[in-house]
């Protein structure tokens, strides 16, 4: 399937709920749960989320939902999660990834590291304009989401697997992906100071590396100084 088809298949607005509902869980979805989050009957989301599944913008298994096995435990039920491949169009046709590999190569080669991070950083700053550093976690996370890095809050009170640590802020989606799978240390160096540049180093809030499989290699948490 072409990537214009693909996206194409996101102009139902259903089936564009569903998706987004999906992807923002980051783990598996049955139908029941994706069908009562888009407000809509589970035999039409099993429709739209198959179609999605088609055009590879979902990938589907199954499993158990009731956690249980063995006799009784009734049957797997289908599960979505959001499919690997990435899909773009561009009209007319331009290939930037070819062009920010190369120069990726070129600035690891000659041991640029130090320059690019430090022109992110000032990338970051212009991005950030006149404004303050982030006030605080869920400014940051605005921030963030308004560039595509698909945030979410661990930890804490109000997030995903609260407890007693201290909140942070985990994100989904790298932007600088299929860049950074090539060259980890360079763009992921360069990923950090563009986000130190954008919520401001000297505010409440801090990023640090906390590299985890799937996700952005950048956290963001309370300061020390915010936290003292």
């Amino acid at each position: 399937m072409e990537d214009i088809d693909a996206i194409a298949v996101l102009q139902d607005p259903v089936r564009r709920r569903l998706y987004e509902y999906v992807v923002a869980q980051g783990r598996e979805v049955g139908r029941n749960e994706a069908a009562e989050a888009a407000g809509v009957a589970r035999t039409l989301a099993a429709h739209h989320l198959d179609k999605l599944t088609g055009a590879g913008l979902l990938e589907s298994g199954s499993r158990r939902l009731t956690g249980r096995s063995g006799p009784g435990a009734g049957r797997p039920a289908k599960v979505y999660t959001r499919a690997r491949a990435e899909w773009s169009v561009s009209l007319p046709a331009r290939d930037y990834l070819t062009a920010a590999e190369l120069l990726a190569e070129a600035a690891e080669a000659a041991g640029l590291d130090a320059g690019l991070c430090a022109a992110a950083r000032r990338r970051g700053e212009a991005l950030r304009g006149p404004a303050a550093p982030c006030g605080g976690l869920d400014e940051a996370m605005a921030v963030l989401a308004a560039r595509g890095y698909e945030p979410h809050l661990e930890g804490g009170e109000g997030g995903e697997g609260g407890s007693g640590a201290a909140p942070v802020v985990r994100m989904r989606n790298c932007p600088f992906h299929a860049v950074a799978e090539r060259f980890p240390p360079l763009v992921c160096g360069m990923n950090l100071a563009l986000l130190e540049g954008l919520l401001g180093a000297d505010g409440p809030v801090r990023a640090r590396m906390d590299a985890r499989p799937g996700e952005c290699c950048v956290v963001v948490e309370e300061s020390k100084n915010n936290l003292d």
